[in-house]
């Protein structure tokens, strides 16, 4: 077994725990070395990011639904989550959609602002395009819990599920997302621009989506996963 393979299984592993994982899969390494490796290859741990999204006291929180969930069908279970990109300009907010099943980044948004708003049309924007998920999970951020942005899922009967206070992991498909973005693109070319991020972040999401091979997927890609692994409604009914 090796490094990338325990870290993709496990992104929230250290490296001495992805040297034991090694190790007792029949590996021979030492932890030193494992440690080498991965600051050499820029392999590090999936924590909590920066906490763009506060939290809203006053707003209503629903719990997270996605538990021991079996993912099996795409449109089963959509995310979002927002990550901010440092420019020469100051700080912009990205947000995308993401389909669980088969990792497709369905749409994202470049916003110079946090407002609601904006998040909630480009929900609608998405849903208008690729149908409705049976589950939308977000994480607790005042954006996500705002009326605005619940009101679309209500109106399209979508069941909302959300993170667990302080629980990143419990969205970690978005998590590795970011992570992929940024160290295959956005730290490497180090965009001055909003135009330039823009053009970036497009080529990049195409070539996740039609390119990119996933181990997580059987080595596949997200766009022929999404496509040929849809089912009929009846199917969809059966396996949930």
């Amino acid at each position: 077994m090796k490094i990338k393979e325990v870290q993709i299984e496990h992104p929230y592993y250290g490296y001495r725990r992805i040297w034991r994982e090694i190790n007792k899969n029949g590996g021979d390494t030492t932890e030193t070395t494992v440690r080498r490796v991965m600051r050499r290859f820029g392999i590090t741990a999936v924590f909590p990011g920066k906490n763009l999204s506060k939290a809203c006291k006053y707003h209503k929180k629903y719990p997270y639904l996605l538990r021991n969930k079996v993912i099996r069908y795409p449109n089963q279970v959509w995310s979002t989550d927002i990550t901010y990109i440092k420019l020469s300009t100051g700080n912009v907010y990205l947000m995308a959609i993401i389909d669980w099943f088969s990792r497709k980044v369905l749409s994202w948004r470049v916003f110079n602002t946090m407002d609601a708003l904006q998040y909630a049309n480009l929900l609608k924007e998405t849903i208008e395009e690729y149908g409705c998920p049976a589950i939308f999970n977000t994480d607790q951020g005042s954006q996500f819990t705002s009326d605005v942005f619940i009101k679309v899922l209500v109106d399209y009967d979508i069941q909302i599920s959300m993170d667990g206070k302080e629980r990143a992991l419990d969205n970690i498909r978005i998590e590795r997302l970011w992570r992929s973005l940024k160290y295959e693109d956005i730290y490497l070319k180090r965009y001055e621009t909003m135009k330039d991020l823009k053009a970036g972040i497009n080529a990049y999401f195409n070539f996740y989506n039609t390119a990119r091979f996933h181990q997580s997927l059987d080595y596949n890609v997200p766009d022929e996963m999404y496509k040929c692994f849809q089912y009929n409604e009846l199917e969809r009914k059966r396996a949930a």
